[in-house]
C-alpha cells in the first residue's frame, strides 16, 4: 500500500492532489491514501472562514470549498487531523470523526481508523499547557480568547489515546513530540531555522503529551507538520524495542517538502476507510466522564477496563459494519459568483454523522451543551475543581507560525 504524507495543508486540496497526479505518471505508481498532518483548513463558506485563527491577509477560502460542495471529489481517500489554523466550528461538529467532504476523513479531536488492514492513529490541534487540563467549553461564535484555545490539545483525548493497546502502523500530530530533535539532526535543522536554538538546547520544542504517547504506542510511523521543515528521526524503543520512523513535513509552497511517499505491506485492495473496534469501545467508555466546561478535568482511575465495551461495540459492528456514516453537507458551500460580505456569524449544528454515530454508540450528544449544563452534569468517575488559568491571556503559538507571512 503507497500513503503519501503531507504536512500542512492550509486549504490547497487542488495543488496537492495535482502533485500526487504528476507524481503517479512520473514514477508509474499508484497511491492508495492521503494522510495530512493538520492545518488542513475545512473551510466550507465565509462563516467558516471567520472561525479560523489566521491573520487577514491570510484568509482566503482556497480549494475545500469544491469538494465540501460536489464541484470536485478527492482523487485519493484522504485523512486529515486539525492544527491551529482550523474551521474549528466545522470540525467541532465533527469532533468523533467523521466525512469533512466526500472521501475525505477528519479523524477527529483524537482518533483511529482502520484504512484495509492498516491502523492509523491521530492527534489534532497543539500543546498548551494552560488549557491541557480544562474540558473542551469552547463554543461557536469563538471570541478572540476561544478561536485560539478550540484548537489546544486536552488532556483528555490524550487519556484516550493512551488506552490504545493494539499496535497502531502510523499515527500523526500537528506538533512534534517533545525532544524529538535528539534522534536526528538537530544541527541541520537549527542551522536551517536559526530561531528554534534556543528551544532544542533547552528542550522545549515540542509536545509532552505528544511525546508521551510516541513512548506508549510505539507506531512504525510517527508523521508530523506545523514548524514548516522536514526533519526526519529514528527512535529506538529500548535495547530490544521497537523502532519509529519519524517524519515532519513542510507546508505546500513550490519547492518545499511538503509530500512523502511510504510503502506499507498491506492485504490486497481495494481499501476503504473503517471504523475501528478498540477505539469505539475507548469512545464508549469515556463518553461519561466527556468534560465539557472551564473547569479541570480530573480523573480518579486515569485506567479504565474498555473489555466489556468492546464485546458489546463487536457486536454492533458485526451487525451493522464498520463503515464510516454517510456524508451530509450541514451548510451552504462557498458561491464564487455570490460572494457573502458580512457573513454571519457561525453557531453550532449537529451533524447529522455525529447524530448516527452516537446514536450507534447508544450515547448522547453532548457537544452542544453550555457551560452551565456541563457544571450541572454529574459525570461517573470524575471530579471537578476550580477553573484552571485564565483564557484571557493567550500565550503565543510556536515561533514557526510567524513563517505564515512568507
Amino acid at each position: 500500500m503507497k500513503i503519501a504524507v503531507e504536512g500542512c495543508m492550509h486549504g490547497e486540496l487542488d495543488k496537492v492532489y495535482d502533485t500526487l497526479r504528476k507524481l503517479e505518471e512520473a514514477e508509474g505508481v499508484k497511491i492508495d491514501l492521503l494522510i495530512c498532518c493538520g492545518d488542513f483548513q475545512a473551510v466550507r463558506n465565509e462563516s467558516d472562514l471567520q472561525c479560523v485563527n489566521v491573520p487577514d491577509k491570510f484568509r482566503t477560502m482556497n480549494s475545500f470549498w469544491k469538494y465540501y460542495s460536489g464541484q470536485a471529489v478527492a482523487p485519493y481517500p484522504t485523512i486529515f487531523i486539525g492544527g491551529n489554523h482550523e474551521a474549528s466550528n466545522y470540525l467541532w461538529e465533527l469532533y468523533y470523526g467523521g466525512w469533512a467532504a466526500p472521501n475525505i476523513y477528519f479523524l477527529g479531536f483524537a482518533g483511529v481508523v482502520k484504512f484495509g488492514n492498516v491502523r492509523i492513529g491521530g492527534l489534532s490541534g497543539i500543546h498548551k499547557q494552560q488549557h491541557y487540563y480544562l474540558g473542551h467549553h469552547e463554543r461557536p461564535p469563538y471570541d478572540q480568547s476561544s478561536i485560539r484555545s478550540v484548537y489546544h490539545v486536552r488532556h483528555y483525548d490524550v487519556l484516550k489515546l493512551m488506552h490504545v493497546k493494539e499496535p497502531l502502523d502510523i499515527f500523526m500530530s500537528h506538533d512534534w513530540p517533545l525532544g524529538i530533535t535528539e534522534y536526528g539532526n538537530w544541527q541541520n535543522l537549527i542551522r536551517d531555522k536559526k530561531f528554534f536554538e534556543e528551544e532544542v538546547n533547552n528542550r522545549t520544542l515540542g509536545s509532552e503529551p505528544a511525546a508521551k504517547l510516541l513512548n506508549k504506542l510505539k507506531p512504525p510511523y510517527w508523521f508530523s507538520a506545523h514548524l514548516h521543515c522536514k526533519f526526519p528521526a529514528i527512535i529506538q524503543h529500548g535495547e530490544d524495542g521497537p523502532t519509529t520512523k519519524f517524519l515532519a513535513l513542510d507546508k505546500c509552497l513550490p519547492g518545499r517538502n511538503f509530500l512523502q511517499v511510504i510503502d506499507i505491506p498491506s492485504n490486497p485492495g481495494p481499501y476503504e476507510i473503517q471504523y475501528d473496534e478498540e477505539w469505539l469501545a475507548i469512545t464508549r467508555r469515556f463518553n461519561s466522564v466527556f468534560p465539557l466546561t472551564w473547569m479541570r478535568f480530573t480523573i480518579r482511575n486515569e485506567q479504565l477496563d474498555i473489555q466489556d465495551d468492546r464485546q458489546w461495540v463487536r457486536s454492533k459492528l458485526n451487525a451493522s459494519g464498520a463503515k464510516p456514516f454517510d456524508f451530509v453537507q450541514t451548510a451552504p458551500p462557498f458561491d464564487p459568483s455570490k460572494p457573502v460580505s458580512n457573513p454571519s456569524l457561525a453557531v453550532h449544528c449537529r451533524n447529522p454523522q455525529t447524530e448516527s454515530f452516537l446514536q450507534f454508540l447508544e450515547l448522547p450528544y453532548l457537544l452542544d451543551s453550555s457551560h452551565s449544563e456541563g457544571l450541572d452534569r454529574n459525570v461517573s468517575g470524575s471530579q471537578a475543581g476550580h477553573p484552571f488559568g485564565d483564557d484571557s491571556i493567550e500565550l503565543p503559538d510556536e515561533v514557526e507560525d510567524a513563517d505564515d507571512d512568507e
